[in-house]
């Protein structure tokens, strides 16, 4: 089984004291103490987010570790990744996020964990790199159209709700065919997906929604998407 969850937004970077999402991607794994690693390409390999990370997670029933590209733990990143049960990609700039993976071959690492059954999981760049396209804020103020990896059909638009320009472009980028139409999520909204399929939508705070946002002839239209409360 193939599984990706894709947050919005939320999770323990946003949220210290609100880590349903989470715990939510530790119970899918189907392991007692999954094997979690953190990878925090997009922010540059951030020293306070990656303490963050283990701040959260060692807390938890996981064994936590972190793969920095600045400060590779072993020159076999393949093995490396491939021995995890689950891979939780943090935000930042998606832009550089994957022009560094294709740099050392982590894009093709990730399709073959992705594969081989081992979770995929990530909050904004770390959510939206795992479809064809989405909305991004990489290249300076203002959003622009940026290609994933792929593994899920359509776009993604994350922090739906969190960031004022995002939807407006994310509608302007969808109804002018730029990019597929898509999943937009609100900060606090995990999108799980089982091999192409999604199968839940669930969110760490109780109004936080999903949407799902399609091209017409002329223009687009969105769709309220159904969102089970964790808490």
């Amino acid at each position: 089984m193939k599984q990706i969850i894709a947050l919005g937004g939320g999770g323990f970077s946003m949220e210290p004291e609100n880590l349903l999402l989470d715990l939510y991607i530790l119970e899918q794994s189907g392991k007692s103490v999954p094997n979690i690693c953190f990878v925090p390409t997009a922010s540059g390999d951030s020293e306070n987010y990656i303490a963050k990370f283990y701040k959260a997670f060692e807390k938890l029933k996981c064994t936590p570790s972190h793969l920095s590209l600045f400060r590779p733990p072993t020159r076999d990143l393949e093995s490396f990744i491939l021995e995890k049960d689950i891979i939780y990609v943090g935000g930042g700039s998606t832009k550089n996020l994957m022009a560094l993976w294709k740099e050392w071959n982590v894009d093709k690492y990730m399709k073959k964990a992705w594969n081989k059954g081992i979770m995929l999981a990530g909050v904004s760049a770390g959510s939206l790199c795992w479809f064809e396209d989405g909305v991004t804020d990489s290249y300076g103020k203002d959003m622009d159209p940026i290609n994933g990896l792929g593994l899920l059909r359509g776009s993604n638009c994350p922090h739906y709700d969190g960031e004022v320009n995002r939807r407006p472009a994310y509608q302007k980028f969808v109804a002018s065919k730029l990019i597929q139409g898509g999943i937009a999520a609100d900060d606090g909204v995990g999108l799980h997906f089982v091999d192409d399929s999604l199968k839940n939508v669930v969110s760490s705070r109780p109004n936080a929604k999903a949407y799902k946002v399609m091209p017409t002839e002329d223009f687009f239209y969105e769709e309220e998407m159904v969102t089970k409360y964790l808490g």
